[in-house]
């Protein structure tokens, strides 16, 4: 993959994760704060674009979303290859519940 290529997807995934976003945040705008982990004035910012705005923001070379997860604990809780559904489900719903701890914390 070249560099253009490179841009272009990062572009495409822009636009992807603002209308997204902007859906999330018109449909159910707390579970959208949560999802997202943007503040209520980014989540105000994003559900007021016009489809042209979210063009213009979309066209840069900047990814404009990024993991959360960044931390081993979290990553190993939802990359743990469970013996049994049950467990995986409990790796997941704890690593749920590490990230809206730490949604609430920057809110």
């Amino acid at each position: 993959m070249n560099a253009d290529q490179i841009l272009a997807e990062i572009r495409e995934a822009n636009l992807s994760y603002l209308m997204l976003a902007q859906n999330l945040i018109r449909a159910d705008r707390e579970q959208a704060l949560y999802r997202l982990g943007v503040s209520e004035d980014t989540a105000t910012l994003i559900a007021t674009l016009s489809p042209a705005q979210l063009m213009k923001i979309a066209s840069g070379n900047t990814l404009l979303c990024r993991f959360r997860m960044d931390d081993d604990l979290v990553w190993g809780l939802l990359t743990s290859h469970s013996k049994t559904a049950a467990n995986d489900g409990v790796s997941r719903l704890h690593a749920s519940i590490l990230m809206a701890g730490r949604h609430q914390e920057a809110a």
